[in-house]
């Protein structure tokens, strides 16, 4: 049988969200976070690459989403190589150094610059709240032929019984213009990317969190994997975006 579950999605300050929410609330939290590149998407003004000026941003809301955060609960942050450092230290200084699992690398396309290496992958770091976090990665496991096992070996995936599970390093493709998941949303991210976090760190009927919401991605995901949720964003269109989308998703 279904668990009943909720998806609350408002449009403020996530950082008033936060203060507002309940300690130990959480289980997971994704959050594809403003990167630093001081551009404007149209969709929103990221934050200028300036230490003081990602450290004045994110160390109040990092401290709060460890108050909010379950002792068995987990937090990924999505990024790139402008604040990842950063941010590395942030969330030693907040979670805990111990309590660093990974940094997992997106890699996606090829490009075409010539002037230096094509910059074509986002970190995600991953850390728990103690060392009773929740991570299953036969959640996320899938079948393999026996032609692909010589490739994936030299990917660097690890094999078992025809089964792959997946490493540090996520191979998974960017959302194509001609997707049907596809929003019109700057930044969009695919359901595929989230997804696996999803189903490998939480359970169902559990709640996830995501205070970037974007294009409302995680929530989407969330409704499909019977997850309950609670996000937040401060531009009018991500919060219209989301709720058309939730909408969508039959049950």
């Amino acid at each position: 049988m279904k668990l009943k579950t909720k998806y609350n999605v408002f449009c403020q300050d996530n950082l008033e969200l936060l203060k507002s929410q309940p300690d130990e609330s959480v289980d997971l939290i994704y959050c594809d976070i403003l990167y630093g590149t001081g551009r404007n998407f149209g969709d929103y003004q990221d934050l200028k690459p300036i230490r003081s000026e990602i450290e004045a941003h994110y160390l109040p809301r990092l401290k709060e989403m460890h108050r909010v955060l379950k002792s068995t609960g987990s937090i990924y942050l999505q990024m790139d190589t402008r604040i990842n450092h950063w941010m590395r230290i942030l969330m030693d200084d907040v979670f805990g150094y111990d309590n660093f699992r990974n940094e997992i690398i997106w890699s996606y396309d090829w490009g075409n610059r010539t002037e230096k290496w094509n910059a074509k992958h986002d970190t995600i770091l991953f850390y728990s709240k103690t060392n009773k976090y929740i991570l299953t990665p036969e959640k996320v496991k899938r079948n393999i032929k026996d032609s692909t096992i010589k490739r994936m070996k030299y990917k660097g995936a690890m094999i078992k019984d025809n089964l792959t599970y997946p490493t540090c390093v996520w191979d998974i493709p960017t959302i194509n213009g001609m997707a049907k998941e596809r929003v019109g949303y700057a930044t969009q991210k695919p359901k595929s990317l989230i997804e696996r976090i999803i189903k490998a760190s939480s359970n169902e009927g559990d709640t996830v969190a995501d205070y970037y919401l974007g294009s409302g991605t995680t929530a989407v995901v969330c409704k499909e994997l019977n997850r309950n949720f609670i996000g937040c964003d401060i531009n009018p269109k991500a919060i219209e975006i989301t709720k058309n989308r939730l909408s969508d998703v039959s049950l």
